[in-house]
């Protein structure tokens, strides 16, 4: 079966606390909805670097990406429902979603496949 990831971007921090644990409670909610399919629930992200071509590190990040989570589900079509539903949306946050594959062995020859 298929694994899905869902890259968080942006998204505003409620303004109070209460609003904080009530969102919080909606996104476990849907996580919990989702049963067996989550893999990796959330993951957020802190303290990014970027580090450019040169070899150089400097913090901050070139994107919005706050986060991501991995689901496994039948199809991309199945994803997107799903991400749609997603509270992370109601705080002006964005979703991407990706089939994650998996790189064969032999890169040289461009094999890659699924993950199932």
């Amino acid at each position: 079966m298929p694994k899905f990831i869902f890259v968080y971007l942006g998204g505003e921090f409620p303004a109070s606390p209460a609003e904080s644990q009530k969102h919080f409670q909606k996104y476990q909610q849907w996580l919990d909805s989702l049963g067996d399919a989550v893999i990796s629930p959330a993951i957020p992200f802190k303290d990014t670097h970027t580090i450019q071509p040169n070899g150089t590190a400097a913090p901050g990040t070139m994107s919005s990406i706050s986060g991501l989570s991995i689901i496994q589900l039948n199809s991309m079509q199945e994803a997107l429902k799903i991400a749609q539903s997603c509270p992370f949306l109601e705080i002006n946050g964005t979703l991407e979603v990706s089939e994650m594959i998996e790189m064969g062995n032999d890169l040289d020859s461009g094999n890659t496949k699924n993950i199932n």
